[in-house]
C-alpha cells in the first residue's frame, strides 16, 4: 500500500514538471467586414469563430485561411 502512494506521488511529481504542448495556432484570422466575434474554440483542423451576427466561420487552423461559413438559425 504504501509503495503504491510512493508511485502515485512520483507520478504526479513527474506529470507536473512536464510543460504542456504548444498550440499551433495561425498568425493571423481576418473576420469579414462589420463581423464581430463572440465565441472561440479549436479543433484539430480548424479555428471556428462564433459570431454576433449569427455565423459560424471556419478557418483552417494551418493557414489561417477562411474556409466555409454557415449561417446559424436564429433564437
Amino acid at each position: 500500500m504504501i509503495l503504491g502512494l510512493l508511485v502515485i506521488i512520483g507520478l504526479l511529481v513527474t506529470r507536473i514538471g512536464m510543460a504542456p504542448a504548444p498550440v499551433a495556432l495561425p498568425e493571423g484570422i481576418a473576420l469579414p467586414q462589420g463581423a464581430r466575434a463572440e465565441a472561440i474554440t479549436l479543433s484539430q483542423e480548424w479555428v471556428i469563430v462564433l459570431t454576433r451576427e449569427g455565423e459560424a466561420l471556419f478557418y483552417s487552423r494551418r493557414t489561417g485561411a477562411l474556409r466555409h461559413s454557415l449561417a446559424l438559425p436564429a433564437q
